[in-house]
């Protein structure tokens, strides 16, 4: 059995790692914007993995990477703890990142995120994103950012209030689309993205 690339090593340990925190694993989408890299990448490193047994995926799901092997030296996981802040629920008129929305911290694995960036989490209320796995209580963990690709779950600025949903750029507005058939799109001409959902982090 061949050995592992440095990067093939680091790929493995990011869906290791996400799939402990998430208990699912990430999309292909998900492994290339943490790496910053193309989706062609990613799915040739995942192509060598499962060559060498490391990895398995279904072809019919986008959520069916698991990993095969663990207990093998060179794709050992280190990984330390570091403190985010932790933001409440946000008042009308305050800004998402003042003083007055500044609940705590938590400490999580920072092996799960990009190097680099910055993060913050958010309690989530509500079900309006069941359909993604998202539910009410969980923690979600925000990378910070002013930008989102289409269909990556962003949390939103709208006018006064904030929102956790699915992010699409339509020609003349934005959509903002909940995964949960009981709740209707919302749509905006104006709206402040404020980050995009890096994890779940779910207690029970």
């Amino acid at each position: 059995m061949k050995g592992l690339t440095e990067r093939q090593t680091q790929v493995l340990n990011f869906i290791q790692s996400y799939s402990e925190a998430n208990m699912c694993p990430p999309t292909v989408r998900e492994i290339s914007q943490h790496f910053q890299v193309s989706l062609k990448a990613i799915q040739d490193h995942i192509a060598a993995l499962r060559r060498k047994g490391y990895l398995s995926q279904s072809d019919k799901k986008s959520r069916s990477l698991r990993v095969l092997k663990t207990d093998i030296p060179s794709v050992q996981r280190t990984s330390k703890l570091i403190q985010i802040p932790l933001l409440g629920t946000v008042a009308a008129g305050r800004p998402l990142f003042c003083e007055e929305n500044y609940e705590s911290s938590v400490s999580i694995s920072n092996s799960g995120l990009a190097s680099g960036q910055k993060y913050f989490a958010l309690h989530v209320r509500g079900t309006s994103m069941i359909n993604a796995g998202i539910l009410n209580g969980d923690l979600a963990i925000i990378r910070q950012c002013e930008t989102a690709a289409d269909g990556e779950i962003v949390v939103a600025l709208i006018d006064d209030s904030v929102t956790l949903k699915r992010f699409f750029k339509e020609p003349t507005r934005i959509r903002l689309q909940a995964e949960n058939p009981d709740f209707m799109p919302i749509y905006c001409q104006d709206v402040r993205i404020l980050g995009v959902l890096s994890q779940i982090i779910r207690t029970y």
